[in-house]
């Protein structure tokens, strides 16, 4: 297994599509936004083995203080290879200085984050609006 972790926007919507629909995360069934979203992201890793993308995360950021890990995702059949952390290396060699590193976990993506560095933030509750149906 030889996976490239890139910075790049060179990336197919065909590709990403692929990609959420095999994590089944519904921002799938909205894929102008979803490209769009990516697109328009702080920062972009994605992660490669050849042609084929098997990892994408992103980032919005002030640029200066604050960070937000929105999407982190890795193609189903190359999960537990360390591409996740790979991706997280990448986006820590960015931010890693920064006064603050949010995201929100649930599931088994909680014992990931944890093994990179992140923690519970005190005794805060995670609220939204959200559009989705896969939590």
């Amino acid at each position: 297994m030889n996976i490239q972790i890139k910075e790049t926007r060179d990336i197919l919507l065909e590709q990403i599509l692929e990609l959420y629909r095999l994590n089944e995360w519904s921002s799938a069934n909205k894929p102008t936004e979803l490209f769009q979203g990516l697109m328009n992201s702080h920062a972009l890793v994605s992660a490669w083995e050849g042609e084929k993308l098997v990892g994408i995360g992103n980032a919005i950021s002030d640029g200066h203080l604050v960070v937000y890990y929105p999407h982190m995702l890795v193609h189903p059949e190359y999960q537990g290879k360390g591409i996740g952390q790979m991706m997280m290396a990448k986006m820590q060699e960015k931010y890693g200085n920064f006064h603050m590193q949010m995201l929100t976990a649930d599931g088994k993506a909680i014992e990931f984050y944890e093994k990179v560095g992140f923690e519970r933030a005190g005794e805060t509750e995670p609220m939204w609006i959200y559009a989705g149906n896969e939590h």
